[in-house]
Protein backbone atom coordinates (compact mmCIF):
# COMPACT_ATOMS: atom_id res chain seq x y z
CA UNK A 1 0.00 0.00 0.00
CA UNK A 2 1.42 3.37 -1.04
CA UNK A 3 0.58 6.77 0.40
CA UNK A 4 1.72 9.55 -1.95
CA UNK A 5 3.19 12.78 -0.72
CA UNK A 6 0.89 15.82 -0.60
CA UNK A 7 0.71 17.47 -4.03
CA UNK A 8 2.96 20.44 -4.66
CA UNK A 9 -0.06 22.58 -5.53
CA UNK A 10 -1.51 22.10 -2.06
CA UNK A 11 1.68 23.17 -0.29
CA UNK A 12 1.61 26.90 0.29
CA UNK A 13 3.96 27.26 3.24
CA UNK A 14 7.52 28.63 2.77
CA UNK A 15 8.94 25.25 3.74
CA UNK A 16 7.20 23.70 0.75
CA UNK A 17 9.47 25.64 -1.57
CA UNK A 18 12.68 24.69 0.22
CA UNK A 19 15.25 22.48 -1.54
CA UNK A 20 14.64 19.68 0.97
CA UNK A 21 10.98 19.53 -0.06
CA UNK A 22 11.58 19.87 -3.81
CA UNK A 23 11.75 16.11 -4.34
CA UNK A 24 9.58 14.18 -1.86
CA UNK A 25 11.57 11.43 -0.15
CA UNK A 26 10.39 7.84 -0.38
CA UNK A 27 9.93 5.94 2.87
CA UNK A 28 9.13 2.23 3.01
CA UNK A 29 7.72 0.58 6.13
CA UNK A 30 8.70 -3.11 6.13
CA UNK A 31 6.86 -4.86 8.92
CA UNK A 32 5.29 -8.03 10.24
CA UNK A 33 2.24 -8.06 12.50
CA UNK A 34 1.13 -11.24 14.19
CA UNK A 35 -2.18 -10.12 15.67
CA UNK A 36 -2.67 -6.62 14.27
CA UNK A 37 -1.04 -4.50 16.98
CA UNK A 38 2.16 -3.84 15.05
CA UNK A 39 0.10 -3.04 11.95
CA UNK A 40 -1.48 -0.17 13.89
CA UNK A 41 2.00 1.21 14.56
CA UNK A 42 3.04 0.69 10.93
CA UNK A 43 0.05 2.73 9.80
CA UNK A 44 0.95 5.48 12.29
CA UNK A 45 4.53 5.59 10.96
CA UNK A 46 3.08 5.78 7.44
CA UNK A 47 0.72 8.59 8.36
CA UNK A 48 3.44 10.61 10.08
CA UNK A 49 5.86 10.24 7.18
CA UNK A 50 3.17 11.11 4.62
CA UNK A 51 2.11 14.18 6.62
CA UNK A 52 5.77 15.25 6.61
CA UNK A 53 5.83 15.14 2.83
CA UNK A 54 7.09 11.66 1.98
CA UNK A 55 5.75 9.10 -0.43
CA UNK A 56 5.24 6.00 1.73
CA UNK A 57 4.99 2.30 0.92
CA UNK A 58 3.64 -0.21 3.46
CA UNK A 59 5.21 -3.63 2.91
CA UNK A 60 4.05 -6.71 4.83
CA UNK A 61 7.25 -8.75 4.89
CA UNK A 62 5.45 -12.09 5.25
CA UNK A 63 3.60 -11.38 1.99
CA UNK A 64 6.33 -9.51 0.11
CA UNK A 65 6.30 -9.61 -3.69
CA UNK A 66 9.07 -8.97 -6.20
CA UNK A 67 7.50 -5.60 -6.94
CA UNK A 68 7.68 -4.73 -3.25
CA UNK A 69 11.33 -5.77 -3.09
CA UNK A 70 11.84 -3.23 -5.85
CA UNK A 71 10.03 -0.60 -3.78
CA UNK A 72 12.40 -1.24 -0.87
CA UNK A 73 15.40 -0.99 -3.22
CA UNK A 74 14.20 2.39 -4.49
CA UNK A 75 13.30 3.89 -1.09
CA UNK A 76 15.37 6.58 0.59
CA UNK A 77 14.56 5.11 4.00
CA UNK A 78 13.28 1.79 5.31
CA UNK A 79 11.53 1.56 8.68
CA UNK A 80 11.55 -1.95 10.14
CA UNK A 81 8.70 -3.11 12.37
CA UNK A 82 7.84 -6.30 14.23
CA UNK A 83 6.23 -7.52 17.41
CA UNK A 84 8.66 -8.69 20.05
CA UNK A 85 8.25 -12.42 20.61
CA UNK A 86 10.48 -14.26 23.08
CA UNK A 87 12.80 -11.27 23.31
CA UNK A 88 13.37 -10.66 19.62
CA UNK A 89 11.63 -9.91 16.34
CA UNK A 90 9.07 -12.40 15.08
CA UNK A 91 10.04 -15.48 13.11
CA UNK A 92 8.40 -14.02 10.00
CA UNK A 93 10.54 -10.91 10.26
CA UNK A 94 13.67 -13.02 10.72
CA UNK A 95 12.81 -14.88 7.51
CA UNK A 96 12.59 -11.52 5.74
CA UNK A 97 15.85 -10.35 7.30
CA UNK A 98 17.67 -13.43 6.03
CA UNK A 99 16.14 -12.93 2.59
CA UNK A 100 17.70 -9.46 2.44
CA UNK A 101 21.10 -11.16 2.11
CA UNK A 102 20.77 -10.82 -1.67
CA UNK A 103 20.67 -7.06 -1.16
CA UNK A 104 23.55 -7.30 1.30
CA UNK A 105 25.72 -8.99 -1.32
CA UNK A 106 25.13 -6.25 -3.88
CA UNK A 107 25.07 -3.37 -1.32
CA UNK A 108 21.67 -2.39 -2.72
CA UNK A 109 20.68 -0.67 0.53
CA UNK A 110 24.05 0.96 1.22
CA UNK A 111 23.63 4.48 2.68
CA UNK A 112 19.85 4.36 2.94
CA UNK A 113 18.30 5.55 6.19
CA UNK A 114 16.80 3.03 8.61
CA UNK A 115 14.64 3.13 11.72
CA UNK A 116 12.45 0.75 13.69
CA UNK A 117 9.45 0.11 15.94
CA UNK A 118 8.08 -2.78 17.97
CA UNK A 119 5.25 -3.81 20.29
CA UNK A 120 5.01 -6.25 23.19
CA UNK A 121 2.58 -7.14 25.95
CA UNK A 122 4.83 -6.00 28.79
CA UNK A 123 6.20 -2.57 29.61
CA UNK A 124 9.69 -3.84 28.85
CA UNK A 125 9.17 -7.18 27.20
CA UNK A 126 12.80 -7.02 25.99
CA UNK A 127 11.69 -4.69 23.19
CA UNK A 128 15.14 -3.10 23.21
CA UNK A 129 16.63 -6.31 21.89
CA UNK A 130 14.26 -6.24 18.89
CA UNK A 131 15.29 -2.67 18.11
CA UNK A 132 18.94 -3.63 18.50
CA UNK A 133 18.36 -6.49 16.06
CA UNK A 134 17.02 -3.93 13.58
CA UNK A 135 20.09 -1.71 14.05
CA UNK A 136 22.45 -4.62 13.42
CA UNK A 137 20.47 -5.57 10.31
CA UNK A 138 20.74 -1.97 9.12
CA UNK A 139 24.47 -1.90 9.85
CA UNK A 140 24.96 -5.12 7.90
CA UNK A 141 23.51 -3.28 4.92
CA UNK A 142 25.56 -0.13 5.50
CA UNK A 143 22.48 1.91 6.36
CA UNK A 144 22.32 4.98 8.63
CA UNK A 145 20.13 4.60 11.71
CA UNK A 146 17.59 7.28 12.67
CA UNK A 147 16.76 7.22 16.37
CA UNK A 148 13.45 8.29 17.90
CA UNK A 149 14.76 11.73 18.85
CA UNK A 150 12.50 12.19 21.87
CA UNK A 151 13.20 12.63 25.55
CA UNK A 152 11.44 10.03 27.71
CA UNK A 153 7.94 10.73 28.96
CA UNK A 154 6.03 9.44 32.00
CA UNK A 155 9.09 9.58 34.25
CA UNK A 156 8.14 12.14 36.87
CA UNK A 157 5.33 12.85 39.31
CA UNK A 158 3.87 15.43 36.92
CA UNK A 159 4.18 13.23 33.83
CA UNK A 160 1.46 11.11 32.27
CA UNK A 161 1.12 7.76 30.56
CA UNK A 162 -0.23 9.79 27.65
CA UNK A 163 3.17 11.38 27.07
CA UNK A 164 5.05 10.78 23.85
CA UNK A 165 7.73 8.11 24.35
CA UNK A 166 6.01 7.04 27.56
CA UNK A 167 8.20 3.90 27.69
CA UNK A 168 11.42 5.91 27.53
CA UNK A 169 13.04 4.24 24.53
CA UNK A 170 15.63 6.16 22.52
CA UNK A 171 16.59 3.70 19.77
CA UNK A 172 13.17 3.55 18.08
CA UNK A 173 9.45 3.57 18.79
CA UNK A 174 8.22 1.09 21.37
CA UNK A 175 4.66 0.19 22.28
CA UNK A 176 3.03 -1.84 25.04
CA UNK A 177 -0.40 -3.36 24.50
CA UNK A 178 -2.21 -5.46 27.10
CA UNK A 179 -2.00 -9.09 26.04
CA UNK A 180 -5.77 -9.58 26.34
CA UNK A 181 -6.63 -6.68 24.02
CA UNK A 182 -6.83 -6.53 20.25
CA UNK A 183 -5.40 -3.93 17.87
CA UNK A 184 -7.88 -1.35 19.16
CA UNK A 185 -6.07 -1.59 22.50
CA UNK A 186 -2.80 -0.12 21.23
CA UNK A 187 -2.12 2.87 23.47
CA UNK A 188 -2.82 6.25 21.89
CA UNK A 189 0.49 7.61 23.16
CA UNK A 190 2.35 4.76 21.47
CA UNK A 191 0.50 5.45 18.22
CA UNK A 192 1.47 9.12 18.50
CA UNK A 193 5.08 8.12 19.17
CA UNK A 194 5.10 5.96 16.04
CA UNK A 195 3.63 8.88 14.10
CA UNK A 196 6.49 11.02 15.41
CA UNK A 197 9.02 8.45 14.22
CA UNK A 198 7.50 8.54 10.73
CA UNK A 199 7.73 12.32 10.65
CA UNK A 200 11.32 12.27 11.85
CA UNK A 201 12.41 9.69 9.28
CA UNK A 202 10.70 11.62 6.48
CA UNK A 203 12.35 14.87 7.55
CA UNK A 204 15.79 13.28 7.74
CA UNK A 205 15.26 11.55 4.40
CA UNK A 206 14.34 14.88 2.81
CA UNK A 207 17.51 16.50 4.13
CA UNK A 208 19.56 13.53 3.00
CA UNK A 209 18.03 13.52 -0.49
CA UNK A 210 18.51 17.27 -0.85
CA UNK A 211 22.14 16.92 0.17
CA UNK A 212 22.72 14.19 -2.39
CA UNK A 213 21.10 16.35 -5.08
CA UNK A 214 23.25 19.33 -4.12
CA UNK A 215 26.43 17.28 -4.25
CA UNK A 216 25.47 15.83 -7.63
CA UNK A 217 24.65 19.28 -9.09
Amino acid sequence: MTTPAPSASSAASPSAASPAAAVPPVVAVAYHSGFGHTAVLAEAVRDGAADAGATVHLVKVDEITEEQWDLLDAADAIVFGSPTYMGTASGAFHVFAEATSKRWATRAWQDKLAAGFTNSGSKSGDKLHTLQFFTVLAAQHGMHWVSLGLLPGWNSSTASENDLNRLGIFLGAGAQTDSDRGPDGVHKADIATADHLGRRVAAQAAVYAAGRAAVAA
